[in-house]
């Protein structure tokens, strides 16, 4: 087993596919790619259905839980994160949205601003419907729209048009705000994720490419402040790996840190305090934990063209079964999350600070209640984009096998339940309009009949993540940033992060285009700096 390469990137997902293919677009360097799941050749990753079999249990998912939120009245929040080549976005629900474009100009003091980061959002992308200066072609990360449009998903756009709320026709476009249509990650209806899109089977061939999947990294190889390599444990065995050039971190939110901090990379005192030898003091290692909290209202559906177990279903689905071997369309290439969008809670905002994620399928604690999961039905998600409350990352232990200590600390700040609860109750305005209203056979927990002090506390029994973790390797310039506006690890040499660790604040959408702009820029800084001929 070859031992030496000029590059090492430590995960898979999103960032480490994109690293490991745009690295070796390089003859003359070598890349090792390791990651702790399998291979993502599974057809529960490959068919968009399939995640339902995925997010809800430790199969290719990491299946973390929280530490218990006193803001979620002491509940511990469920975790789901990718064990897997193309980590999270092998299970998410594959919808494409970059944020809000001031959402960047948030980092422009770091050099991060909407004009910086355009160009790697265009060259990761090809939009197959969409061409104009703000979407890209050719891009390895293929965007379509949906193959399902299922009738439900339509009603819940033209109500909320019902409502006297505005339609959009691409979330990604000059302005975010309004309801519609989600575009998906996929390619012939099948799930395009970082790894199918960044690590074809030609890419995964290339002589300077080495990936080696069910590799645990335990632990990151520092010599007077120069990372120099990693451990890996592989079958039960450890082994080490040496990185001539630089050792590329992208094991995400929660995976990164821990990493750090098993090296010896963090907060001096928390590490001696699990028996942990300091090697470079970075208290920000682990803190500034942000993710989106999310409340789910149900209804049970009067149609079986949603998803639910039912005989005429059964039919219906098998039909649909058919159509999608036949033409990779209908309800087998659902993302769930057809349709959605995003609106202010107050319009003097300058941008929108809630999203909504209609989905077909009657999802309740993550789909990890089978008897709503079998009913026929569907969910409207509301999640708060600009959450107050900031949460760590700690270790449980020395052990690199250990699950870390996760604590978003959701609902903890007021502002955000404020807006939860406005979010909800636009949510309502659009769930009673007639269009959507004919499908409803009975809604599960009835938020339009609950007062603000009811709907208060059902918020805080309900709620959870919607999936989103981020800033947990912030960058910067401040105290408590570990990484760089270029990703360096700051005090050492030889170690980037390059994930959405990173990101020194939410933005306002879903995180894995984002994640994959990052590591595109990063890639290129790379290439500057060591391959430049």
């Amino acid at each position: 087993m070859n031992k030496n390469f000029d590059f090492i990137v430590v995960g898979g997902g999103s960032a480490g596919a994109v690293l490991a293919s745009r690295l070796t677009e390089n003859k003359d360097c070598t890349v090792l790619l390791l990651e702790a799941g399998g291979n993502d050749n599974s057809l529960s990753i490959q068919i968009p259905v399939g995640a339902a079999s995925i997010v809800p249990r430790a199969h290719k998912n990491w299946a973390f839980e929280t530490v218990p939120q006193p803001g979620l009245n002491n509940r511990k929040g469920y975790q789901p994160r990718g064990k897997v080549l193309g980590g999270s976005s092998s299970i998410n629900a594959m919808v494409y949205v970059r944020g809000h474009q001031q959402d960047y100009d948030d980092w422009g003091s770091l050099g991060w601003g909407w004009k910086d980061v355009l160009p790697y959002f265009l060259k990761s992308e090809h939009n197959e419907s969409i061409h104009d200066e703000l979407h890209g072609q050719g891009g390895l990360l293929n965007v379509a729209d949906s193959r399902s449009n299922n009738l439900v998903a339509d009603a819940f756009i033209e109500a909320a048009k019902n409502a006297g709320f505005p339609y959009s026709s691409d979330f990604n476009g000059k302005r975010q705000e309004g309801i519609g249509r989600y575009q998906v990650t996929q390619k012939n209806g099948e799930r395009c994720s970082a790894a199918k899109g960044y690590l074809s089977h030609s890419v995964r061939e290339r002589d300077n490419l080495t990936i080696i999947t069910n590799a645990h990294t335990t632990k990151l190889l520092v010599k007077e402040l120069h990372c120099y390599g990693v451990e890996a444990e592989i079958k039960g065995k450890r082994y080490q790996f040496y990185a001539s050039k630089e050792v590329e971190l992208a094991a995400g939110a929660f995976g990164s840190p821990q990493l750090l901090m098993l090296s010896g990379i963090g907060n001096t005192e928390e590490l001696d305090a699990l028996g942990i030898k300091s090697l470079h003091h970075l208290p920000g290692v682990g803190e500034n934990l942000q993710d989106h909290p999310d409340y789910v209202s149900a209804y049970l559906a009067d149609t079986h063209q949603v998803f639910g177990l039912s005989l005429k279903g059964g039919g219906y689905m098998a039909k649909e079964a058919i159509k999608f071997l036949g033409k990779k369309e209908g309800m087998f290439t659902s993302n769930f999350a057809e349709t959605g969008g995003f609106l202010k809670t107050s319009p003097e905002l300058e941008r929108p600070d809630i999203q909504f994620h209609f989905t077909i399928a009657l999802v309740k604690d993550h789909a990890r209640d089978m008897k709503a999961s079998l009913s026929h039905g569907f969910s409207n998600h509301v999640c708060v984009l600009r959450p107050k409350s900031k949460g760590t990352l700690k270790l449980a232990s020395a052990d690199p096998m250990a699950a870390p200590l996760i604590d978003p600390n959701f609902l903890s700040a007021p502002e955000d339940v404020d807006v939860m609860l406005k979010g909800i109750r636009l949510s309502c305005q659009i769930m009673q309009q007639p269009e959507i209203r004919q499908y409803i056979k009975k809604p599960i927990d009835n938020e339009s009949k609950m007062n603000d002090q009811e709907l208060v506390q059902h918020i805080r029994d309900m709620s959870d993540t919607v999936y989103h973790p981020v800033g947990t390797c912030k960058m910067g310039t401040d105290k408590m940033a570990v990484v760089t506006p270029e990703l360096k690890v700051h005090g050492l040499t030889g170690l980037r992060v390059v994930d959405a660790s990173i990101f020194p604040n939410l933005i306002g959408g879903n995180t894995n285009a984002p994640t994959i702009m990052v590591a595109e820029r990063a890639s290129d800084w790379i290439k500057q700096e060591y391959l430049a001929k």
